[in-house]
């Protein structure tokens, strides 16, 4: 199937992003390039672009469709965590930009086989990159129940985690676990009537968490966030759009600790510590999709983002 991609925030991201005709920015999480797009048609014959993502489709997808638009933009298979390594590798130092747009695309939960989405009937896959040995199927079927209640309850913030954890370890024993549906038929018989019937799917909170957990999304954000505010110039700047509370948790922290780093008590009357602020956060609030937006695009109502500024 084509990689659909609809960028989410992207009249906002473009301004925030304050793009110089002839700077340099990164792209973290390309997907189907609509925001990096955008981002190249503002660059002159001096500006540089360089994408990453971990899929190899999105990889193939943005390298045509970039291609088409310019020779300034440099796409390459890696997940974001490894941005020093690439910048590195191609001989750029400082960026004026970076974006990520985190959670999975359109394309990861339309592509049915992928196995990311519980309204298709698919092998239990979820792997971002696919060059991955393991898949959500190991962890369904080899994981203990300790650690799987531990995944839904911290990745999912799923109440009835250990129920659907101890139902998961019992089926298993008698067939391994192979399908999504099979996982939501578990999931269903696990949870009350009463509360599948206030909510929404009630798979959907342990696919979040099978997801964030195979592909270590919340440990690769902690890694990144800190090493590209240091990689950013004076006045750059780093925009990230999250999809749920945890990712803009690590977010909104890292941000407000790159800003006053300072760890000495609050009594002390100078900073001996000698942390120096990085720089300053423009939203102190997340900026939200608007409700045009979010009427067009249902998937961007959960969207938030936030900016920070180099110093």
């Amino acid at each position: 199937m084509e990689f659909h991609h609809v960028p989410i925030l992207l009249d906002q991201v473009l301004d925030q992003l304050k793009i110089r005709p002839d700077g340099t920015y990164l792209d973290g999480t390309v997907g189907g390039a609509g925001h990096s797009s955008e981002i190249l048609k503002r660059l002159d014959e001096n500006g540089r672009l360089v994408c990453l993502d971990q899929d190899q489709t999105a990889v193939d997808t943005a390298t045509k469709r970039l291609a088409e638009l310019s020779d300034r933009a440099t796409v390459i298979k890696s997940n974001f965590v490894n941005f020093t390594s690439v910048l590195e590798q191609l001989g750029i130092g400082p960026v004026d930009g970076i974006l990520l747009d985190l959670g999975v695309s359109s394309y990861q939960l339309d592509n049915g086989e992928r196995g990311f989405s519980y309204r298709t009937d698919a092998p239990l896959d979820m792997r971002m990159d696919q060059s991955n040995p393991e898949t959500a199927r190991d962890i369904i079927n080899q994981y203990s129940e300790a650690d799987l209640t531990r995944i839904l309850r911290e990745y999912g913030e799923e109440p009835f985690a250990r129920q659907i954890a101890a139902n998961i370890c019992k089926r298993r024993k008698e067939k391994e676990i192979v399908t999504t549906f099979e996982l939501n038929e578990l999931i269903r018989s696990s949870i009350p009537a009463r509360a599948r019937r206030n909510g929404g799917h009630p798979s959907k909170q342990t696919y979040q968490a099978i997801r964030i957990a195979l592909n270590r999304e919340l440990q690769v954000l902690e890694d990144s966030i800190d090493r590209m505010i240091e990689r950013l110039s004076s006045g750059g700047r780093l925009c990230i759009i999250t999809f749920h509370s945890l990712e803009d948790r690590i977010v909104k922290q890292a941000m407000k600790k790159a800003e006053h780093p300072c760890i000495c008590p609050p009594d002390f009357p100078v900073c001996v510590c000698g942390r120096v602020s990085q720089g300053k956060v423009i939203t102190r609030k997340p900026i939200l999709p608007d409700e045009e937006e979010q009427e067009s695009n249902p998937r961007s109502k959960s969207a938030k983002l936030r900016v920070f500024e180099k110093k």
